[in-house]
């Protein structure tokens, strides 16, 4: 098989899909590999260190996704790369399609067989390609989010960890998943006051132990969400429903209690956001104000920091893409795990959160193969 792996194009979006290890392990498995010249610049990666794994160099996007019948990214594709794709391709990306659907007729409209990384999901519940990227996002999340209190970037002039004799930051995590834990234990470690909400008592519990109850844990309801946002400085929106649209848990009456200059992160922007006034951003405009918070929504932070992101995601990508590149159908049939991770099948959906999102039926993708 041939494999693509196009220069991402979302604004300051420097992963990339693969690095030169992969490449190694793909092309003694008997594949090609393409990848576009300058595609890992932005991961520290060079197309000399691609060529000597055994990648081939392409010119340009359009040459590599011509040669490709399974394309790796990182991030969905975006209107300028609708018409590079062509059908039958496999797409095997972070995908997010739920709130994204002219990305999703596009796909259909091509047949584009689409695995997404983010629904791929063990039987244990866990979502072993997300992880590492939500690990990344949570840890930055709360590291954008304090450099934003600063009093000449609009906000409160909150220093989280404080100094002695001082007040010390206070930040509430909505949700308690990979995102949240890992924004909290940023938080802890600066010396914030954290308190984590979410919906599951079980998780709550862990947390709990966890931190040695030095976390305040919440149940998940209109009034803590809406009492504990009233006294924070900066909020963190950190719930995932895989491959659904992120719920509205914060609305503007929860905003309209916050400190003008408090600082919200919506982590969940990717998924459409955990507030009713969330807009994806971009790393060249991170933020905008809305009934005086100040909201940080872009959808690709782990892109900002491409030297530890790109390796944490290859990491858990390199496996499933050797499965699919031996064999799609086969593949899928054999793991459970890669089979929730399909969302399209050549113009159907058969992912249910998906489908329910964009008012189409949806149909098991074992179905399809027959």
């Amino acid at each position: 098989m041939v494999i693509g792996v196009p220069k991402e194009i979302k604004d300051n979006e420097n992963r990339v899909g693969i690095v030169p290890s992969g490449v190694e392990e793909l092309v003694a498995d008997g594949h090609q590999v393409w990848v576009e010249t300058g595609a890992g610049e932005g991961s520290g990666v060079s197309d000399d260190d691609f060529r000597a794994a055994g990648a081939r160099i392409g010119a340009g996007a359009d040459e590599v996704w011509a040669a490709a019948d399974l394309v790796m990214k990182v991030k969905e594709p975006l209107p300028a790369e609708y018409g590079r794709m062509r059908h039958g391709q496999v797409l095997f990306t972070f995908l997010h399609l739920a709130p994204l659907p002219e990305l999703g007729r596009a796909l259909l409209d091509k047949r584009i067989r689409a695995v997404a990384y983010e629904t791929i999901q063990l039987a244990d519940g866990s979502l072993p390609l997300l992880a590492p990227m939500s690990q990344v996002a949570g840890k930055m999340a709360v590291q954008l989010g304090a450099a934003f209190l600063q009093r000449e970037r609009g906000g409160l002039g909150i220093l989280l960890g404080g100094v002695p004799g001082t007040k010390h930051g206070r930040i509430v995590i909505v949700g308690g998943g990979a995102v949240g834990i890992n924004a909290a234990k940023v938080a802890y470690g600066l010396g914030a006051e954290v308190v984590i909400v979410d919906i599951n008592h079980a998780r709550l519990s862990y947390i709990d132990d966890v931190f040695d109850g030095k976390v305040v844990t919440l149940m998940s309801n209109r009034r803590n969400i809406r009492e504990a946002a009233a006294t924070c400085d900066m909020l963190v929106g950190a719930v995932l429903v895989p491959g659904a649209r992120a719920p509205h848990l914060v609305d503007r009456e929860v905003l309209r209690g916050m400190r003008p200059g408090s600082v919200f992160v919506d982590v969940a922007i990717d998924q459409g956001g955990v507030s009713e006034t969330s807009r994806p951003t971009s790393h060249a405009e991170p933020t905008y104000v809305e009934e005086g918070v100040i909201h940080y929504c872009v959808p690709n932070i782990p892109g900002a920091v491409p030297m530890t992101s790109t390796y944490a995601l290859t990491n858990v990508t390199l496996p499933y893409c050797r499965k699919l590149a031996a064999g799609v159908e086969a593949a899928v049939r054999s793991d459970p795990s890669l089979a929730r991770g399909v969302n399209l099948w050549d113009g159907v959906v058969t992912c249910g959160p998906v489908a329910e999102a964009f008012g189409l039926p949806c149909r098991p993708v074992e179905e399809l193969m027959g």
